[in-house]
């Protein structure tokens, strides 16, 4: 494993050029000087109609260009003439002039204006485009809608709210992850994230953590995304379709995820604190049997496995201590002593910001702590560093942007999610503790799970992002300009088993059992792209021409290992006191990636748009001649409202038809895999260590392709007081990479290559925008967002004989499970009955499981509602889905076995002629086939998950500023609070028996500026 890598250099050369850059321009305003020719310094306020100040707007002096922005008050003061003219501009308002005549004081009052699109600028990564004019499918999320959420991680605040983007919470635990898939499954290999931009540098999201450190509590998904504090994010934009994805090749077939942070406004030194507390509860217990339920079927199952006379021999009493050993009157809802405890998140934030014209800056600095509903005191600690300075020359011909984001993250968990035992343990189960506060094991008889509370997990993780953008306008028309960027994750866990922790009739001691896996990784990237963009506006003619090019670099390592052996528990996190040492893994991986990009952007009578992008991409990832990929897109506008046909009292104000067509790629396969590769596992041969092929020379596999379609209309009505967005989507997948099965005998399980086969992922979607009401001091307005996917594999060379036969069938979806048909109990027998479907009398585990399921969303969306009146403010956010899940009955299906289950399991056959939906009770003692675990397996083990959840809901009053300058907000917010669902399980978003659902949270929060 390398032990210094290049990068290291770099951030220190990255350092010294921020600090001289910053030098050079702090000379350049100390040495500015502007002739003041001004007679008068005029002071004013702004509001809307409603009387509300309106902050950040722009007044321009007519005669000199001189301007200003007005504060969180609505106050400014500006110097001119007595007989000159102010211009009062703002987004979302229309532009004012007004004369001063001789006035000592301005007062204006500013009208809404929800048609200006145009001014509307979306991020499209390596240009801007007004929503207007823009060709390709671009959702975008906003800083005033995430910060209503009571969420640490910014995906959380994203969930239901753009169409076409399906995010599931994996765990409601603190630093645990999520999965993206935007517009749905596109590679039969199952990698589906999207690629991750934060202010211009690739991040990356992929989990560094390891598996036997925290799969037991977080599934090993560890996600960097929980560095970035979602109160540092100006806007999320997701591109969509080829035309905005084209242009980053290979990186975008998952599409694109841009994250753009806070940036300092125009105006006097503000100071900005942020205080909030949450409490977080589980919200939904599964119904389980009680202490009488339970002990009646475990004692009838015992019976039918033929055991009965056992159960009155007290030499046999320690193997069903449940029924024999334990209080038969005790009942302990463990659901509530496991994962019934409230969690608490405590943030706190303090920003400055400033500037004038020329240059802007922010600073902030966050720290945020949170427990969990568990019992004992784990808890996630993330400390946030955010700065942006921005910077252009008097001429305005130069300009930079400097911005850096640090976090550190401390999370110490239990090893192991107490919600499987929540949901398993017997209910007459003994105590946790004794009468002296001990662990109790009631005379070694059960495994307390309080036990685990022993054992610690403990991640600490370092990110840093840090990113330049400097640009020179060198003709009127042609700006040069780079970005340089850096990325750095480092991720050091731990997972320490003491002896303390086991049965201590296991006999364990710390020199046999005690153990410390630790896990240190790290990722480092490096990014450097020049580019060149030229504009020229013709009188009707438009044309915009961009070229750049890309150097990337990303290196990462992992060192994963084990000490087994300690002196004593008190030595276990020091590796060195080990008796036996075990590097389970040891790897470090060097990904180069270059290329070249175009863009080429015509305008014709401001209505009609063609977009071309084009992009060439170099990859190592790929053997000697299949290195490099082209992709493109092609994207085209007609703006119809601008049509003589269409009238100012038109009710159509806006109207726009727009399609797109293009190929992008993936190169996510990993590094070194057309290689042969050796490796080192950890196994030895009588005491020698081994080195192991891992992986077989193939030159010859090459780029995955997607080859993406669009078309869309966009529509607004009544001057744009409601929006209406349906689009289309057909996305084909073709020369799939993924492991080819190899035979045993080849000492190879699989060969990375091409798969003839295609996927195709078609869709719609809608999204609609409506002002409602817009009075004086009420105003009213609505969002929706809907989307309709469709996934299906529509060919694929070979399946039937290949080892996915029984993955995937041809026309059905990549997200399918293959299923046993469940015919119920059959009354005589009171056994589980299922469908033969190859009619040879035997129920087999290959030919028998025909019966589909689909369990990705049939559709899903998000319905929002703002309400104002005055100074208060509510909003109110409903997410949907429609889907199927696994139920209760995937991680239980016979009742009687050690262990609860729940209470629908004590409906069960007892008798000959009983009509139940469930077998007769077992011991799990009589040995033979296992029919409740093909019930596990079987259609009835799925069921419909579909919910409406109260997502969010936010409660805002803006106090009335008692003082000039001073805005003061308390706010209260909840989120996932109700759900309507169906489902028989423990969370229709989650549904998982092991993993904590996402909480019901409530928080309350004050925003004070200054």
């Amino acid at each position: 494993m390398k032990k210094s890598m290049n990068f290291s250099g770099r951030i220190p050369l990255f350092l010294i050029l921020y600090l001289l850059v910053s030098t050079l321009f702090a000379e350049k305003l100390l040495a500015r000087s502007v002739p003041v020719t001004l007679q008068a310094i005029i002071p004013g306020t702004i509001t809307d109609t409603g009387g509300q100040p309106l902050a950040g707007v722009h007044i321009q002096v007519v005669s000199t260009g001189v301007g200003t922005i007005s504060e969180l008050d609505g106050s400014f003061t500006v110097q001119a003439e007595s007989n000159d003219t102010l211009v009062f501009s703002i987004l979302g308002f229309k532009s004012l002039s007004v004369p001063i005549a001789g006035k000592t004081m301005v007062h204006v009052q500013l009208e809404e204006d929800v048609t200006q699109l145009g001014e509307v600028v979306l991020n499209a990564g390596y240009y801007s485009v007004s929503d207007k004019e823009r060709t390709g499918n671009i959702a975008t999320i906003k800083a005033k809608t995430m910060e209503k959420q009571p969420v640490g991680n910014p995906l959380a605040a994203v969930q239901g709210h753009l169409s076409g983007v399906n995010i599931v919470q994996s765990t409601g635990l603190p630093g645990g992850g999520f999965s993206v898939e935007v517009r749905g499954r596109n590679f039969l290999s199952g990698a589906a994230d999207p690629l991750f931009i934060v202010d211009g540098v690739p991040f990356g999201s992929q989990s560094l953590g390891a598996s036997r450190v925290s799969g037991r509590i977080l599934g090993g998904n560890v996600s960097p995304l929980n560095a970035i504090n979602p109160n540092d994010i100006e806007s999320i934009e997701v591109l969509k379709d080829a035309d905005a994805t084209a242009i980053y090749g290979s990186r975008g077939a998952n599409g694109v995820v841009l994250i753009t942070t806070r940036k300092g406004r125009a105006g006097r030194t503000r100071f900005d604190a942020h205080l909030s507390t949450t409490l977080g509860k589980v919200s939904h217990f599964l119904d389980l049997m009680d202490t009488q339920q339970y002990l009646e079927v475990r004692r009838e199952g015992i019976s039918n496995d033929g055991f009965a006379e056992l159960l009155e021999i007290p030499d046999f009493d320690f193997f069903w201590p449940d029924v024999k050993l334990w209080d038969n009157e005790r009942q302990t809802d463990w659901q509530e002593e496991l994962i019934g405890g409230t969690a608490y998140r405590h943030n706190a934030q303090l920003s400055v910001s400033g500037g004038n014209d020329q240059t802007q800056f922010l600073v902030s600095g966050s720290y945020q702590k949170e427990t969990t509903v568990f019992p004992g005191n784990s808890r996630y600690q993330r400390a946030n560093l955010h700065s942006n300075v921005d910077h252009r020359s008097g001429n305005g011909r130069f300009k930079i942007n400097l911005s850096t984001s640090f976090a550190h993250e401390d999370n110490q968990m239990p090893t192991v999610d107490f919600t499987a035992k929540a949901y398993t343990l017997e209910p007459n189960a003994p105590a946790l503790y004794d009468g002296e506060g001990n662990i109790n094991w009631e005379n070694n008889s059960w495994d307390n799970p309080i036990a685990s509370l022993e054992e610690d997990y403990a991640a600490i993780s370092n990110t840093l992002v840090s990113n330049a953008l400097v640009s020179y306008t060198i003709l009127p028309n042609l700006d040069l300009s780079s970005r340089l960027g850096i990325s750095s994750y480092r991720l050091d866990s731990y997972r320490a088993m003491p002896s303390s922790a086991r049965n201590p009739g296991l006999g364990v001691t710390p020199q046999n059992y005690s153990n410390l896996t630790t896990n240190a990784s790290k990722r480092n990237t490096w990014i450097v792209e020049p580019q060149l963009n030229w504009h020229k506006d013709w009188n009707k003619f438009a044309l915009d021409l961009l070229v750049g090019t890309t150097f990337q670099q990303e290196t990462s390592e992992q060192l994963v290992q084990r000490g087994l052996g300690f002196p004593n528990n008190a030595l276990i996190r020091n590796l060195s006191a080990a008796e036996s040492l075990q590097i389970i893994a040891d790897s470090d991986s060097d990904y180069k990636y270059n290329a070249i990009f175009g863009r080429a952007n015509l305008k014709l009578l401001d209505r009609y748009i063609l977009n071309v992008t084009g992009r060439r991409d170099g990859s190592s990832r790929f053997g000697p001649g299949k290195q490099f990929g082209n992709f493109s897109a092609i994207g085209l506008a007609w703006i119809f409202s601008e049509e003589a046909l269409f009238g100012k009292r038109s009710a159509l104000s806006f109207g726009k038809f727009r399609a797109s067509l293009g190929t992008t790629g993936s190169d996510n396969i990993g590094d070194y895999r057309f290689l042969e590769t050796y490796g080192v596992s950890g196994n030895n041969y009588d005491g020698t260590t081994i080195l192991e092929p891992t992986g077989i020379f193939n030159p010859r596999f090459g780029w995955e392709e997607n080859n993406k379609f669009e078309v869309a209309l966009e529509l607004g009505f009544f001057k744009d007081r409601l929006r209406l967005n349906p689009s289309w989507y057909r996305n084909r997948s073709s020369n799939q990479l993924s492991g080819i099965p190899l035979a045993a005998t080849t000492g190879f399980s699989q060969l990375t290559g091409n798969f003839d086969a295609i996927v195709e992922n078609t869709g719609f979607e809608l999204d609609l925008s409506s002002a409602n009401i817009r009075g004086g001091k009420f105003r009213w307005s609505t969002t929706l967002n809907l989307t309709v996917p469709k996934n299906k594999l529509v060919a694929f060379d070979g399946l039937e004989t290949s080892t996915f036969a029984n993955r995937y069938v041809i026309g059905q979806p990549l997200t399918i499970v293959l299923l046993y048909h469940a015919l119920g109990v059959d009354p005589e027998t009171g056994a589980y009955t299922f469908e033969d479907y190859n009619g040879d009398g035997d129920i087999s585990s290959t030919e028998d499981r025909q019966w589909i399921e689909d369990l990705a969303p049939e559709l899903y969306g998000g319905l929002g509602n703002t309400l104002v009146l005055g100074n208060l403010t509510l909003d109110v956010f409903f997410q949907f889905k429609k889907q199927m899940a696994y139920n209760t009955l995937r991680f239980a299906a016979t009742p009687g076995y050690k262990g609860n289950t729940p209470a629908e399991l004590y409906d069960r056959w007892q008798a000959a002629g009983d009509m139940a939906p469930f077998q007769r009770a077992s011991g799990g003692l009589s040995g033979g086939e296992d029919l409740g675990a093909r019930q596990q397996e079987s259609n009835a083990a799925i069921s419909d998950a579909s919910f409406v959840r109260l997502r969010n809901i936010s409660l805002n009053y803006k106090f009335p500023s008692p003082d000039e300058g001073l805005d003061i907000n308390v706010y209260l917010q909840g989120q996932n609070l109700w759900t309507i669902t169906d489902y028989n399980g423990p969370d229709p978003e989650q549904p998982s028996s092991t993993r904590l659902p996402p909480l019901r949270q409530i928080s309350l929060g004050l925003q004070v500026s200054f």
